[in-house]
């Protein structure tokens, strides 16, 4: 059975003590909740890595890097490496977000690699994918995702994807105030299952979960978490708020 999951994309936010004061709040809110096949995860910025793996090791809060570079290691100045990550206790990486595309020109080719890269280091990846607003209004989205997947992903094994997080994120709707409807959500999330099992099987389609990721708030969680190929979400803003991102753990 897919995991139901809430993870929480801190992005460039958060100094250390911030980050230490988050954690204690969601370490004691979520202490009693029942989390029968649900996943919280975190992604804290690199400087406080480290510190936020060890504060929430025998806690049910999981850590994941926001990033990391491809290559094993060398004069890659300001990069990560997947061995560094594990070396301080991560065992999740979130890859190809939209702002990573955007800003630092990341390509399905140079994410596939790392895709690699994180799975040789037995790395859990969760992966990003999505279209821009122009393709949405074009109907090209469908054409879009199937890309990104095919192009980072589809060179995979079968047994490759037990490390496989997918993680749908429409572009026009990340730190926007839009939000793609449930309807558009779980169409695409269904189109999206179906990729997987025309190129692997069901079983594979079946076992992976696939998150939401598009201006998740506490208000229109339930509505978009009841939807049945969508298990949960890749959240930015609420996850900086403890109150709100409690909610949405408790609305899964």
């Amino acid at each position: 059975m897919r995991s139901k999951i809430v993870a929480g994309n801190w992005k460039m936010n958060k100094t250390l003590p911030e980050s230490k004061k988050l954690v204690k709040a969601l370490k004691k809110s979520i202490k009693n909740l029942p989390l029968e096949n649900t996943r919280v995860i975190i992604a804290p910025t690199y400087v406080n890595l480290q510190r936020v793996s060890k504060s929430t090791k025998k806690s049910s809060i999981e850590v994941a890097a926001q990033n990391m570079h491809q290559a094993d290691s060398g004069a890659f100045t300001g990069e990560i490496s997947a061995e560094m990550l594990k070396s301080i206790g991560v065992e999740l990486i979130i890859l190809g977000h939209s702002e990573r595309r955007e800003y630092f020109d990341e390509t399905d080719a140079l994410l596939a690699k790392k895709v690699d890269q994180a799975l040789k280091n037995k790395l859990e990846v969760i992966f990003c994918f999505g279209e821009v607003l122009e393709d949405r209004k074009n109907g090209n989205h469908f054409k879009v995702v199937e890309n990104q997947i095919k192009n980072a992903l589809f060179h995979l094994s079968a047994d490759a994807w037990k490390a496989i997080i997918l993680a749908y994120e429409p572009v026009w709707a990340i730190g926007t105030g839009e939000t793609a409807s449930p309807e558009q959500a779980q169409e695409m999330h269904a189109f999206i299952r179906s990729l997987v099992a025309e190129k692997y099987n069901g079983d594979v389609a079946k076992n992976v979960s696939i998150l939401y990721g598009g201006s998740v708030k506490p208000a229109n969680a339930k509505e978009i978490f009841s939807k049945e190929d969508v298990d949960g979400g890749l959240i930015g803003g609420a996850a900086l708020n403890a109150d709100d991102f409690v909610a949405l753990i408790e609305a899964i």
